[in-house]
């Protein structure tokens, strides 16, 4: 009787697994079969519907409760993407001020939104970052202006998990009369996150990177901060974002949260063990390969590197042949033949852009597995080189 191959998931970043304890409290919502009663529509004031908006209410309390915020400053959105367009599309609109500042290495949530922005007589502002992938704080400061409405930093970076200095950032926008927004997609549950002590206005939020489900997001909107709707309709959200609420997914967002909450601590000390010890070895054992992003401030659960001389999509192959899942960035751009953009900004060579490859670990991931990859990687770089 063959057995099944064997895998080994480091794609965390890209997507989790949903936790069971995250399934088990999503299933009585789906299909009408909460006591019977799962599908009460949370706008309805009858039985059904009061059931549902309590579920929505006890998930809001969670994942203001992961981030340090308010209750009321926790609005539901379908994604981390849907947030970061609410953030930037919602303040621009809200503000008599016409001047957008981002960084060179955002998500494309973030770049696109931008750009989208530009196309209406918004002007918008670059700011570079540094080799290590930090934004280079003085050039920031320089470029607020009076105009300025927003700043817009993500926290951790998607594809290098390089972590910024957000709380200084935020006090240098609030200076000159900015609001700030960061998308913390990557870093909320995986390291501490405190908007209030940190100074953030506005804060982007995912379920599905935290081992809940897809298709439910958060925007944490400081109180006292105007955001205008980018969605018409209802009265959901407070008038933030209308459409029936996916009641569902967000429960489980909510367990997710609240399990992240609890788990945080332990699981950033013992992946970034895993983490630096990966890096350690791989380098050791693959000769000319580069770590992209700073080496400390990165998330625990990142690594990024380049092995120079081999594309980086022709290792990806011969990575998912040999069961080993992983990326090379940004998962929404993994179709894509384009050097990233996050390595190209951080001063790397179109090829040596070409040649990144992102590890993500999570609550599963074993050094064992990791020892078996490294030695995988190393047969298949060493025949790829040869080649």
């Amino acid at each position: 009787m063959s057995q099944d191959p064997k895998t080994y998931y480091l794609d965390y970043a890209a997507t989790t697994p949903v936790a069971p304890e995250v399934v088990d409290a999503m299933l009585p919502w789906i299909g009408g079969a909460a006591g019977g009663q799962g599908y009460g529509n949370a706008s309805s004031i009858h039985a059904l519907g009061r059931m549902a908006r309590t579920a929505i209410d006890d998930a809001r309390d969670s994942v203001a409760e992961l981030i340090g915020a308010d209750y009321s400053e926790i609005t539901f959105t379908s994604s981390g993407t849907e947030a970061d367009n609410l953030a930037l599309w919602g303040s621009m609109a809200a503000s008599a001020r016409r001047h957008l500042i981002i960084t060179s290495i955002e998500h494309h949530a973030v770049l696109h939104s931008a750009y989208a922005l530009s196309k209406t007589g918004i002007e918008v502002t670059t700011a570079p970052v540094n080799s290590a992938g930090i934004v280079i704080m003085e050039t920031l400061e320089g470029a607020i202006r009076t105009d300025t409405a927003l700043v817009s930093v993500m926290h951790a970076n998607n594809e290098i998990g390089t972590i910024q200095p957000i709380q200084e950032i935020a006090r240098i926008a609030h200076d000159k009369g900015a609001i700030f927004h960061t998308d913390a997609v990557q870093s909320a549950g995986i390291v501490e996150l405190n908007v209030k002590s940190y100074g953030c206005d506005l804060v982007s939020l995912s379920a599905h990177k935290l081992y809940g489900p897809k298709g439910a997001g958060a925007l944490y909107i400081r109180s006292g901060t105007t955001v205008s709707p980018i969605l018409y309709g209802g009265a959901q959200e407070r008038e933030r974002r209308a459409g029936t609420e996916n009641v569902a997914a967000i429960v489980g967002f909510g367990v997710a949260a609240r399990i992240a909450k609890t788990r945080l601590s332990d699981d950033a000390a013992r992946i970034t063990c895993l983490r630096d010890r990966f890096i350690d070895a791989l380098t050791d054992r693959i000769p000319d390969t580069q770590i992209n992003g700073d080496r400390l401030r990165r998330l625990p659960n990142n690594i990024n590197v380049s092995v120079l001389g081999v594309e980086g999509s022709t290792i990806l192959m011969n990575l998912d042949r040999a069961g080993i899942y992983t990326s090379s960035g940004a998962a929404c751009s993994s179709g894509s033949i384009e050097p990233s953009h996050v390595l190209r900004a951080i001063g790397l060579s179109s090829a040596d852009a070409s040649a990144g490859i992102r590890f993500s670990l999570g609550r599963d991931t074993t050094w064992d597995e990791l020892d078996e990859v490294i030695e995988l990687l190393a047969t298949i770089v060493k025949r790829l080189r040869r080649s």
